[in-house]
């Protein structure tokens, strides 16, 4: 696993991209998002706060009730250009890890200053190199393939070849965007 800093959050024609840095490897990794996940790391990074809790202040706050906290967050894997997130929460039981999509996680690790950590094979597989400004180097500043173009060609795909949970699960993503 590879320590990593959240820069902050890109917009493109397709949406939102979180941006996951690592010093160590020299790379940045972009992870798509939807708008309110964005919203919600944005929130935090600004510092700005609301009379009631949203979302990941209720469940930061049901951790600290609980006496658990939030060890750390890891992005473990990309498959099917989808990432995913494990937590890690220490509580009076002892440690308990729980799936999570990576921005949700993101949005609590930040509410609860628990450090973001990538596998090896995830950077291998989704790290941009960066040149020494810490800025995209120069191969990797062509525009990013149109995540909702390869999405709606692998629906095509998978309605074609009667994958009609993969075709779901497509169009759920899809909806997201």
């Amino acid at each position: 696993m590879n320590a990593v800093t959240l820069r902050g959050i890109a917009t493109t024609e397709a949406g939102f991209v979180v941006l996951l840095d690592c010093a160590a490897q020299k790379l940045t990794v972009p992870i798509a998002i939807g708008s309110s996940e964005a919203q919600a790391i944005l929130i935090e990074l600004k510092g700005m706060e609301f009379p009631r809790p949203l979302t990941h202040d209720l469940l930061r706050n049901v951790l600290t009730e609980l006496g658990a906290t939030l060890a750390k967050v890891e992005v473990t894997e990309l498959r099917d250009d989808t990432f995913f997130a494990v937590l890690h929460l220490d509580g009076p039981g002892g440690r308990v890890t729980v799936d999570a999509r990576p921005s949700d996680a993101m949005a609590l690790a930040l509410r609860c200053r628990a450090p973001i950590l990538v596998a090896d094979d995830v950077l291998a597989k989704a790290g941009i190199g960066l040149d020494q400004d810490g800025s995209p180097a120069a191969a990797a500043t062509a525009p990013p393939a149109d995540p909702v173009s390869d999405l709606k060609a692998k629906l095509e795909q998978a309605i074609a070849a009667e994958r009609y949970e993969e075709a779901a699960r497509l169009r759920d993503q899809l909806r997201e965007l």
